[in-house]
C-alpha cells in the first residue's frame, strides 16, 4: 500500500526527525553496499572509504562510518562538480575526481566519485563516495610510494569528469583507464562498487521524497546541518577559553630530507575553534606533503575528538572550526609536489592540535599515539598463479593512555578511523606471503599512572621467489608524547631479516627486494603514558605481568615502587599479597629495585 504523502502543513518535528534519521541511514547503507561489492581488499576488508549525502549546495548533511581522515572531503569533490558542471548535470551522471589540488582531494589514490540526485526533474541531493584504489597507475605497484618526487609518478590523476553521463559509461574512458592500471578488473570493479553505492542513495532518497515530499526532505537537511551546529557549540562552550601552543617533527620526507618542524596555536572561545599552523615547514621534495582539504580534515578530527565524537557528522557540526595556514607548507602544498604519503602530515596536523589541547582537557583528551597509518605494500608474483599480488594495508598500534585509563593497544591511528587490518587468513590465501607472527609488541615506553597501549608486531615471510616492500612508518624518530608526567612511547619501525643473515632496520623504504624465506617485522609504537609512573597502582601492574603486557625487566625499570609488591613463583608467574593463594606454599623470589 502507498504511504501518504506528507506536505509542508505536517511538517512536525517529529518527521523532520525521521527523515534525517533516514538520510544517516541512507549513508550507512551505501557504505554497507560498496564494501560488498568491491575488488580491493583494502576496501571490503581494511573498509578504507568513506559514503555520504550533501544537500543541492554540496554541505555534507550525512557521512557513514570509515575513514575519519576523509571529513570534509565529499563536500569539497561535490562543490567542485558544482563549480565545473553546474546545470548540465543530469540523472544518472557520475563524476570522478581524485587530485590531490582540488574537490577535495588527498592523495591520488583516493577517487571520489560524485552523483546528482534528481526527484521530479529537480537536484534534491548528491550522493559521494571516496575509496582507496588498490591500483591506480604511477611509477611502483600500489600507486603510493616513498620516493615519488611529484604527484605525476604517483598514478592516473582524475580532473573532476564524467564517468557515466545519464547513466551511460563514457567507454573510451573506461578503457583508458584500464589500460593505465596494472590491475584493471580490480581497478574498474572498484570504480563499479562506488557506482553501485551511488545507484542505492538514488533509490532511497527518492523513496523519502516520495514518501514525504522534497520540501520535508530539504527541511530535514536544513535542521541536521542547524541541528549539529547547536551541538557542538554548547560542547565548545564547556571548554576553557585560551591560546593553546604545541610543535612537533616530521621524520624525513622519503627521499633523503628532514626532520622537518610543524606547529600549532589553536585559540578556543565560546564561539570559535580555530587552528593556526603558521610557522610550519614549507613543502618539500619528497611525497609526505598533504593539501588543504587533508589540513580541513584534520582540524575536524580533533575538534570532534574534544567536543564528541558521539556528534552527527556533517558540515552543521564544524561551523564553528576554522584552520589557518600559509600555502605551500607541509599541510598546503602547492602542485606539482608529490602526496602520495600524505598520511603522515596528515596525522600529524591532528595530533598536534590534540598535543596543545590534552594538558587543559585530561577528561577528555589522552597522551600521544602512535600516530601513522604504518601503510605497507608487499607485492611479487604468486608462487602459485604466477599473477602480480598486492598486499595493501595499515597497521594498528598503541594510544595514549588517558586520565584514570590505561591506553588502547593494538588500535588504528585516528585518521583510519573505522578501518581494520587484512586477516592473516586473506593474506596467505591470497598473496605471496606466510603470517609468521601477529601479537602485542612488548617494545620499552609509554610509563606512567596509566600506561600507553602496546603496538602490534606482524612479521611476514616471503613464500616466492622474490617480493618488493614498500613501508611507510611515521614516528620512527620521534615518539608519542607523555602527559601530565607520563612517559614518552615507543617508535614504529621495520626490520627485515634476510636468509644471509643480513638485518636492516627503517622506518621508510620503496620497493625493497627480498628473497624466498626473508621475514619482514613490522612493530608499531607504544602510546604515550599519562601521570607519574611512581603512583601507579601495583595492583595494575600485576594485571599487566599476568597478561604478558609488560617484562619483569621493564616493569622493574619503570615501577620500582610496584615490584616491592609482586613476586614470582618458580615458573614466572606473578602474585600480589593478599591475592587468593598468596599464601600457598613454595618457593618464590622477590623483585626490589636496583
Amino acid at each position: 500500500m502507498r504511504q501518504p504523502r506528507v506536505g509542508r502543513e505536517d511538517r512536525d518535528p517529529f518527521t523532520i526527525a525521521i527523515v534525517g534519521e533516514a538520510l544517516r541511514t541512507i549513508s550507512e547503507e551505501m557504505f554497507a553496499v560498496q564494501g560488498r561489492v568491491s575488488q580491493s581488499p583494502v576496501i571490503y576488508e581494511v573498509l578504507d572509504y568513506a559514503c555520504g549525502l550533501t544537500d543541492p549546495v554540496g554541505s555534507l548533511v550525512a557521512q557513514g562510518q570509515g575513514v575519519t581522515g576523509f571529513l570534509g572531503t565529499l563536500s569539497a569533490a561535490v562543490q567542485e562538480t558544482l563549480s565545473k558542471f553546474g546545470r548540465k548535470l543530469s540523472p544518472g551522471d557520475v563524476i570522478g575526481t581524485n587530485d590531490p589540488y582540488g574537490g577535495g582531494g588527498t592523495h591520488p589514490s583516493d577517487v571520489t566519485l560524485v552523483a546528482p540526485l534528481f526527484y521530479e526533474g529537480e537536484l534534491v541531493a548528491f550522493a559521494a563516495s571516496k575509496a582507496h584504489w588498490t591500483e591506480l597507475g604511477g611509477k611502483h605497484p600500489g600507486s603510493w610510494t616513498t620516493d615519488a618526487v611529484d604527484v605525476y609518478q604517483e598514478g592516473l590523476l582524475i580532473p573532476c569528469i564524467k564517468l557515466l553521463g545519464s547513466g551511460r559509461p563514457a567507454q573510451g574512458l573506461l578503457e583508458w583507464i584500464a589500460a593505465n592500471v596494472r590491475l584493471p578488473e580490480m581497478t574498474l570493479g572498484d570504480l563499479w562498487a562506488g557506482v553501485a553505492a551511488l545507484r542505492i542513495a538514488d533509490r532511497r532518497v527518492g523513496e523519502l521524497c516520495r514518501r514525504f515530499g522534497k520540501a520535508t526532505v530539504r527541511a530535514a537537511m536544513a535542521h541536521l546541518l542547524d541541528h549539529s551546529e547547536c551541538l557542538a557549540r554548547r560542547e565548545l562552550r564547556k571548554l576553557a577559553p585560551g591560546c593553546y601552543r604545541a610543535q612537533d617533527w616530521v621524520d624525513d620526507d622519503g627521499v633523503g630530507n628532514g626532520p622537518f618542524p610543524v606547529c600549532v596555536e589553536v585559540t578556543v572561545t565560546p564561539e570559535r575553534f580555530v587552528c593556526d599552523f603558521t610557522g610550519t615547514h614549507p613543502q618539500v621534495p619528497g611525497p609526505i606533503n598533504s593539501t588543504w582539504a587533508t589540513l580541513l580534515s584534520s582540524v575536524r578530527q580533533a575538534f570532534l575528538g574534544v567536543v564528541g565524537p558521539q556528534l552527527p557528522v556533517n558540515d552543521g557540526c564544524f561551523r564553528a572550526v576554522e584552520a589557518i595556514c600559509p600555502p605551500g607548507t607541509l599541510f598546503t602544498a602547492r602542485k606539482p609536489a608529490p602526496v602520495s604519503a600524505y598520511w603522515e602530515t596528515d596525522g600529524l596536523a591532528t595530533d598536534l592540535v590534540w598535543k596543545a589541547l590534552a594538558p587543559a582537557l585530561p577528561d577528555r583528551l589522552p597522551a600521544g599515539h602512535f600516530l601513522s597509518v604504518c601503510a605497507t605494500i608487499i607485492s611479487g608474483l604468486h608462487p602459485d598463479t604466477g599473477e602480480l599480488f598486492l598486499l595493501v594495508e595499515p597497521q594498528p598500534g598503541g594510544w595514549g593512555a588517558g586520565c584514570g585509563k590505561d591506553g588502547e593497544s593494538g588500535l588504528v591511528c585516528s585518521g583510519d578511523g573505522e578501518t581494520y587490518v587484512v586477516p592473516a587468513e586473506v593474506c596467505e590465501a591470497r598473496y605471496g606471503v606466510r603470517v609468521e607472527e601477529f601479537g602485542f609488541a612488548i617494545e620499552d615506553g609509554g610509563a606512567g599512572q596509566f600506561r600507553g597501549g602496546r603496538g602490534v608486531v606482524r612479521e611476514y615471510r616471503v613464500v616466492g621467489p622474490e617480493a618488493f616492500l614498500t613501508v611507510a612508518f611515521g614516528r620512527h624518530r620521534f615518539v608519542p608524547w607523555g602527559v601530565a608526567g607520563g612517559r614518552d612511547g615507543s617508535p614504529n619501525y621495520v626490520e627485515v631479516f634476510h636468509t644471509d643473515g643480513r638485518r636492516v632496520r627503517f622506518g621508510k623504504c620503496t620497493r625493497y627486494r627480498l628473497g624466498r624465506d626473508d621475514r619482514v617485522r613490522l612493530v608499531t609504537g607504544t602510546g604515550g603514558g599519562w601521570g607519574d609512573p611512581s603512583s601507579r597502582d601495583p595492583a595494575r601492574i600485576y594485571e599487566d605481568l599476568r597478561n604478558g603486557i609488560v617484562t619483569v625487566e621493564q616493569s622493574r625499570r619503570d615501577y620500582p615502587h610496584a615490584m616491592r609488591e609482586v613476586t614470582l613463583e618458580p615458573r614466572g608467574k606473578p602474585r600480589l599479597p593478599g591475592r587468593k593463594n598468596a599464601a600457598r606454599r613454595g618457593a618464590t623470589r622477590r623483585f626490589h629495585s636496583g
